[in-house]
């Protein structure tokens, strides 16, 4: 495991951390080791297209089927009136 230092923070931060930590029931050291593996990883996942994040999160709600009508007329492009 790495060990990580930061220097010049702010003490106003420190005690937010601090007291997000035990609101948590953590430790500070854990709960800035959740809150930056959680920052590190989040570009991971934002990187997926968007149907497939869409469909991740509300894959849980189970799913809708809609009965699509058969089309009756012939598709035509839209009228943007340029």
């Amino acid at each position: 495991m790495a060990a990580l230092s930061i220097r010049d923070l702010d003490d106003s931060v420190k005690e937010k951390l601090r007291l997000r930590a035990a609101r948590h029931g953590r430790s500070m050291e854990a709960e800035i080791r959740l809150i930056l593996t959680a920052a590190a990883t989040e570009e991971e996942r934002s990187q997926a297209d968007l149907f497939g994040a869409l469909t991740e999160r509300f894959a849980q709600l189970g799913g809708v089927d809609l009965d699509i009508p058969v089309r009756t007329t012939p598709p035509r492009a839209a009228d943007l009136g340029a």
